[in-house]
């Protein structure tokens, strides 16, 4: 390879297998290929088709199907955490850790100059045998990735995650000892005897340097702790977002939403991941059917039901009639969010929907889950202000009245309060929405590589 400044750069790509890894690791593989640089992407070989349509260098990005072994504990078939709930993951990721031979012989065949991957934590070593860098590439905030710097151990009590590491950016964290509990439940055995966090921990160790999809205007604090904490060379991509999707929605969402006036609608979603149980399931649709506002919901049918349909409230159809659809399926939400008629959205505040809902125009309701979600939730309600968190009861379920609430604030038109965080959510989207922001994070960031190489 030429060591100018112009080289082009072989690089392969290795997310953990979800659809909120993959996909940011093809848009940002999209903005490479654009400036001519080569992608070899590993994923499983179910997940290949559904990923075709988002390749849009195909002369440049050659995708690797792995074939996924089973293991004991895994779903016949699974190669995706979509069909493996999160109790069981730990042997998913077991499971793609039997590819090693695989991949180690792609890439003696291929020969990249760089790996970016996320959770396989072998990676590093292997990578340095064969003389191709790893490169961690993290999908979630570098906020999260900050409070790991301390969190990245085993043995923590409660009261110890609740304390944030010395000079952390971020002193509105403010952890509940419930929400410290979610986090050290990842530290819980997450497949080949290593705990989550060991895993993580063993996978960032081993890179030559941390590349986080986000930008300086809303995470630069947290992304110099992380280089300090960690005492490696951190690079940013910019937010990596596909052009604007001028696709036209189906003309049935269309037709339902042309009911409504223009952002009178609040449209629930919480990702492909979130199962919820019958009664959490109910208490957030009455609560919909409490704030009186015409509302989209869209969840997995709850545990232990093949439809949403049968689950719902008893009575609940006919009470709310029209003015509210609770759907089971498939959503294109990234679309959704762009129509005229939706004016807030009630989302789990995961990194990927961060990004999409930060490019809308909607009022933001957030009701996080787990670790990352509740660090980028504070992020948006306390410091960016732009966006307002769900209050949760005491064993952190979700209170009707209280969604009802957070809906009815962001969507009065008279709240002063309201409207300074539809003023922020403006001025940030104006930021992010500039071409010439991400042309020049790209580009620094290729520069970047193209200097580890040398």
């Amino acid at each position: 390879m030429s060591k100018s400044g112009h080289s082009k750069l072989h690089i392969a790509m290795f997310p953990w297998v979800a659809y909120g890894h993959f996909i940011p690791f093809l848009h940002l593989s999209n903005k490479l290929a654009h400036k001519g640089h080569q992608i070899s992407f590993f994923l499983p070989k179910g997940v290949q088709p559904k990923l075709e349509n988002l390749n849009q260098y195909p002369n440049l990005i050659r995708f690797f199907p792995l074939h996924i072994p089973h293991v004991d504990g895994l779903p016949p078939g699974a190669e995706t955490t979509s069909v493996v709930p999160m109790n069981q993951q730990k042997y998913l990721a077991f499971a793609v850790d039997q590819t090693r031979d695989q991949v180690e012989g792609i890439l003696k065949v291929i020969k990249p100059d760089m790996v970016f991957y996320d959770f396989w934590f072998w990676i590093p070593d292997l990578a340095r045998q064969l003389g191709i860098l790893p490169i961690f590439y993290v999908v979630v905030s570098s906020m999260s990735m900050g409070l790991n710097t301390k969190v990245l151990t085993k043995e923590m009590t409660v009261e110890e995650v609740m304390e944030l590491p010395p000079g952390y950016p971020l002193s509105t964290v403010k952890l509940k000892p419930e929400e410290a509990a979610v986090m050290l439940f990842e530290a819980e055995d997450f497949g080949s005897g290593l705990s989550f966090r060991e895993r993580i921990r063993t996978a960032v160790k081993g890179s030559d340097a941390i590349a986080f999809r986000t930008c300086s205007e809303i995470e630069e604090p947290f992304c110099d702790f992380v280089a300090e904490g960690f005492g490696k060379p951190v690079l940013l991509s910019g937010p990596c977002l596909p052009e604007t999707n001028t696709q036209q929605l189906d003309e049935e969402w269309v037709s339902w939403l042309s009911q409504f006036e223009p952002g009178s609608v609040v449209f629930c979603s919480f990702g492909s991941q979130s199962v919820l149980q019958k009664d959490e399931f109910q208490e957030l649709v009455l609560g919909f059917e409490l704030c009186g506002l015409p509302f989209l919901v869209a969840l997995k049918p709850p545990q232990g039901f093949s439809t949403v349909e049968e689950a719902l409230p008893e009575g609940f159809q006919d009470r709310v009639g029209g003015r509210g659809l609770v759907y089971g399926g498939w959503v294109p939400q990234e679309q959704l969010l762009h129509h005229p008629n939706i004016g807030c959205f009630v989302n789990h505040c995961g990194y990927g929907t961060m990004w999409e809902f930060l490019l809308s125009d909607c009022q933001i309701v957030l009701i996080p889950e787990i670790g990352d979600q509740i660090l980028n939730t504070r992020l948006m309600a306390n410091e960016l202000k732009i966006g307002v968190e769900v209050e949760r009861g005491k064993n952190r379920e979700v209170p009707k009245e209280s969604l009802s609430e957070a809906i009815k604030f962001v969507m009065d038109k008279d709240n002063e309060t309201a409207n300074m965080m539809k003023r922020n959510h403006a001025k940030l989207k104006q930021i992010l929405s500039n071409r010439d922001l991400q042309e020049g994070y790209i580009n620094n960031f290729i520069k970047a590589l193209q200097d580890l190489v040398k």
